[in-house]
């Protein structure tokens, strides 16, 4: 037993074992295994490592938005002459990433808490009082209802701010089209932990004398970090006058796509424009985008406001940031995962030459070797071919 337990480890310890290889002259196995490790090799340099960059270690980015707008409008309804400027057509006035430019509007003057009738759009008609139920508010109504109809509408009288707003004509042409010509700068900051890398839009070539003059072109000025209001909705696929009439949104995306491996000179930021929605088309449920907006003041010692129902461009400012850097551990992480793809062309070619080629029970013979034991159990001791 002592003798037997020091020839097992004995055999453990000072003995290798290693695969039996079979040489195979075959001229149809020969060209598909080749063929194969080409077709690995291609894939591994060509996508994993010139395509997807698998010897570079990625990093997102943490960044930060200021916008500003800027411009002056002219308006004149109803004999009333004003001048816009930010402050009343940019909602909110923070400057963050995300905002809202007016390019028209619904103004209703002086609304008081009192009772009026409905507004007689037809979805909330009476003939009756019966049909104007008291203390209740209708989904599409505008106020609580008193319980009585008014005949000279056919509607149902409420309490709520009167006279009510009438929203069933949108101007157009747009209130403010002079919008189009509006600017907004945007000032975008971001860094890669990671890499300890700080990176702004207003790169090296973007100083105080440039943006004084410069305005976004994609061929031209494709760093001007200040754009045309026009120019981004005529960019993300929307037509200025549609869109401006009913309101709509659009995403400006700021896209980082660096490579660390390179000057960091060469980190600079691609502007893309998205209209997330608009106009739409006829018959479409929701078109556009509107809020309402009241400014409140007392007179006569009655409170009353003035009710804005706001059309306007939604600016959606979205950073999207990627840095790659070369590292040692994808890199040596990427070959491995390649080397065992090499071992693909091992498996076809053996399936082809044990299974589908007419002198398989030769490479059989050749491959595997068969013995016996002294009970008489055969046994197949099968050396894997590595070639």
């Amino acid at each position: 037993m002592k003798s037997y337990i020091v020839e097992a480890v004995s055999s453990f310890l000072f003995e290798y074992e290693t695969p039996r290889q079979v040489l195979v002259r075959n001229r149809r196995v020969g060209i598909a295994c080749r063929l194969i490790q080409l077709g690995v090799l291609g894939y591994i340099i060509g996508w994993v490592f010139i395509y997807e960059k698998g010897y570079q270690n990625e990093d997102t980015a943490i960044y930060s938005v200021f916008t500003k707008m800027k411009g002056v409008a002219y308006t004149q309804i109803s004999g009333v002459e004003k001048v816009w400027d930010v402050s009343d057509y940019a909602f909110p006035d923070q400057g963050g990433d995300s905002f809202v430019v007016m390019t028209n509007f619904i103004i209703t003057f002086g609304q008081t808490q009192s009772k009026c009738p409905e507004l007689p759009d037809g979805k909330n008609n009476c003939n009756s009082d019966a049909d104007c139920e008291t203390g209740q508010i209708k989904r599409t109504g505008n106020g609580h209802m008193t319980g009585k109809c008014v005949n000279t509408t056919h509607t149902c009288e409420i309490v709520t701010w009167c006279p009510v707003e009438d929203d069933r004509q949108i101007p157009n042409p747009p209130c403010l089209l002079a919008a189009e010509n509006f600017t907004l700068f945007i000032k975008n900051s971001i860094t890669f932990p990671e890499f300890k890398v700080d990176r702004s839009n207003l790169v090296e070539s973007v100083d105080a004398s440039y943006i004084k003059r410069c305005l976004y072109h994609p061929a031209t000025d494709p760093l001007c970090p200040i754009f045309k209001l026009g120019d981004i909705v005529r960019l993300s696929g929307f037509n200025f006058t549609e869109v401006a009439r009913v309101g709509g949104s659009i995403g400006v995306l700021i896209d980082w796509e660096c490579d660390l491996d390179y000057s960091i000179q060469n980190c600079k930021p691609k502007y893309k424009f998205h209209g997330l929605y608009g106009s739409g088309t006829t018959g479409q449920a929701s078109v556009g985008y509107n809020f309402r907006k009241a400014n409140y003041y007392v007179e006569d010692k009655v409170q009353k406001r003035t009710l804005m129902k706001v059309f306007g461009l939604r600016i959606e400012v979205i950073v999207h940031g990627l840095a790659r850097k070369f590292d040692i551990i994808p890199t040596l992480t990427a070959i491995g995962s390649g080397v065992g793809i090499f071992g693909v062309a091992t498996v076809v070619c053996d399936l082809m030459l044990l299974h589908l080629l007419p002198k398989r029970n030769l490479y059989k013979n050749m491959k595997f070797k068969y013995t016996e034991i002294l009970d008489g159990v055969n046994v197949i001791l099968i050396y894997p071919n590595t070639k």
